[in-house]
């Protein structure tokens, strides 16, 4: 590497002063590289301009001018020219590392919550010039690769639980701003393993795109499945029964409640909520019909809608006593994909609305991604780790209750 000693004589430093002051670190950071170059040059040829030696090794042949963003500003650059050998710099060597990294850091930025227009002003700091919103979002589509290749990935043939949701972000669309539903399903595999194993954005949640999401979750390899988790959206119903007859649903107890809830007097609700916590923490199907019934009689004068929402839903509620007693707490409730809403909602919160659907899966992709990696690193501290012959006999009773219900649902 050549060693460089910089010296301004008295003349040149008061030029740089003549300049904007704001100016004269930049000027001298050009000057400064301008002679790093020169002295590059000199060591890869072995020679000095004009100098003839034995060691010499190329020729000079001019200069190119190149600008180099800096954090002070933009600056120009006389880059040499060699008449054969190309001319190499650890400027431009080191300039070509922190571009790959403020790409990589922008799409990190933008994957956690980051507006574009706040990813645009870090880059004018940084870099001393500004940056489009669209040139912006041009970089963060390299996240689409990856994004589509998690979201198509093929699945198990298999999985004992799968919950599904939708949680809804604000899209411009046609110059307004409209609500786009973004499905995920979150599923626990045979091994114990939780998952995000799909997710898709649609205009709203109905019967059509419910049964479109589950298609293509059939699509990718997902034929059986122990048990759906849901709140009571009618199009996931509908859907369940299509696409996968089998599997029965349950009815995530924590939205059964709210429901109920809301349909109670103010001063009642403590009392029915808790009325209601040990029906669900019946340790025998009949006990908790016995509970049910003693609810019904007790709050029937105080909110007959309340009770007869109770008495319609209780039996979906319900699904999960069939399974073993030890895992009825993991899967009575959809509060894991709650979280997950959660979570997308946050990092979504200073995007505001998204300028497309396709920035919708770019970013809610990304972070999905991140969770299941996550859910991934936590995989050795899980709590239920079935045994083969212990998913065979729940299915079984499963399946007949998936017939049951989706008769009624039929009738």
């Amino acid at each position: 590497m050549a060693q460089l000693n910089i010296t301004l004589n008295q003349e040149e430093i008061l030029q740089l002063l003549k300049n904007n002051t704001g100016d004269v670190f930049k000027n001298l950071l050009q000057e400064s590289l301008n002679s790093v170059l020169k002295a590059e040059s000199s060591s890869q040829l072995h020679a000095e301009p004009y100098e003839r030696t034995e060691d010499r090794t190329d020729s000079r042949n001019g200069y190119r001018e190149r600008q180099l963003n800096t954090r002070i500003g933009t600056i120009t650059l006389r880059v040499p020219r060699h008449r054969d050998q190309p001319f190499k710099s650890m400027v431009f060597e080191n300039y070509s590392r922190s571009e790959a990294a403020l790409v990589a850091s922008l799409a990190e930025m933008y994957t956690n919550g980051v507006s574009t227009r706040k990813v645009g002003r870090v880059v004018e700091t940084l870099c001393g010039t500004t940056i489009s919103k669209s040139a912006v979002s041009d970089l963060c589509k390299d996240l689409d690769e990856a994004v589509e290749s998690f979201r198509e990935r093929r699945l198990d043939e298999f999985y004992p639980f799968v919950t599904i949701d939708a949680t809804y972000f604000k899209v411009i669309h046609d110059r307004r701003t409209v609500s786009r539903a973004l499905m995920i399903a979150y599923a626990v595999n045979q091994e114990g393993i939780r998952e995000i194993i799909g997710f898709q954005c649609y205009e709203k949640e109905s019967k059509e795109t419910w049964k479109a999401f589950l298609n293509e979750l059939r699509d990718r390899g997902l034929r059986k499945v122990g048990m759906f988790i849901s709140d009571s959206h009618e199009g996931i119903l509908h859907a369940i029964a299509k696409v996968y007859p089998d599997s029965p649903w349950q009815r995530c107890q924590f939205h059964f409640t709210r429901n109920i809830l809301d349909k109670m007097p103010k001063k009642y609700i403590e009392g029915m909520k808790t009325e209601l916590q040990e029906m669900f923490n019946s340790k025998t199907l009949r006990e908790a019909q016995e509970k049910r019934d003693s609810i019904i009689e007790d709050y029937r004068e105080v909110s007959e809608s309340a009770v007869e929402c109770l008495d319609n839903g209780f039996d979906d509620a319900m699904t999960v006593m069939v399974l073993p007693e030890k895992i009825r707490k993991q899967f009575r409730t959809s509060n894991h994909i709650e979280r997950v809403n959660k979570e997308l909602k946050r990092r979504s919160k200073v995007v505001g609305r998204f300028p497309t659907e396709a920035s919708v899966m770019r970013l809610m992709g990304s972070v999905l991604i991140e969770l299941n990696d996550a859910l991934m690193e936590k995989a050795s501290k899980i709590i239920y780790r079935p045994g083969f012959e212990e998913l065979e006999k729940c299915r079984k009773v499963l399946v007949l209750r998936a017939r049951e219900q989706h008769q009624m649902l039929a009738a």
